[in-house]
């Protein structure tokens, strides 16, 4: 059950990374918007059980997960920004 919930978070978590920081580099679509959020919710997992902010078997919350999705982001920018020079 932990997959499905840092899914729906990562969804969640995407949704408002793209109202925060809107921008032409970034990826649109509902699909990418959702992947996003989703690698966003699983990097705040792993950052956090790394860093000891969470147990194993514990995820990131909607607030971890809305900052990880900002820091894709801000790769994703920084990439596109390279390919387009």
């Amino acid at each position: 059950m932990s997959i499905i919930w840092t899914i729906l978070i990562g969804f969640i978590a995407g949704v408002i990374a793209k109202l925060v920081m809107p921008g032409r580099s970034e990826p649109s679509g509902f699909i990418l918007t959702t992947v996003l959020g989703i690698v966003g919710a699983f990097l705040a997992t792993w950052l956090g059980q790394a860093l000891g902010w969470y147990g194993p078997e514990q995820g990131a919350g909607l607030i971890g997960a809305v900052v990880g999705a900002i820091i894709v982001l801000v790769i994703w920018g920084a990439f596109q920004s390279r390919s387009r020079a």
